[in-house]
């Protein structure tokens, strides 16, 4: 399944980047994804398909997810 995300969410992905940090900010939408590194702030951009093969867990909650528990 293809990630459902928004901008600012906090990802962290399964293996690290370089600089030895896990987690990411979304910063860009589309058919492609703007990740930028939480440690270097380094930008990359990823397919949907291939974010959803890297991330192991969105960080950020979001109120609908709190609506849905509930």
């Amino acid at each position: 399944m293809l990630p459902d995300l928004q901008l600012k969410d906090h990802l962290r992905l399964r293996k690290p980047h370089p600089c030895g940090s896990y987690e990411w900010t979304v910063v860009r939408l589309g058919a492609d994804i703007g990740l930028e590194c939480n440690g270097c702030q380094h930008r990359v951009l990823l397919t949907r398909r291939e974010l959803a093969k890297r991330m192991k867990a969105n960080l950020t909650k979001h109120e609908e997810d709190n609506k849905e528990a509930k």
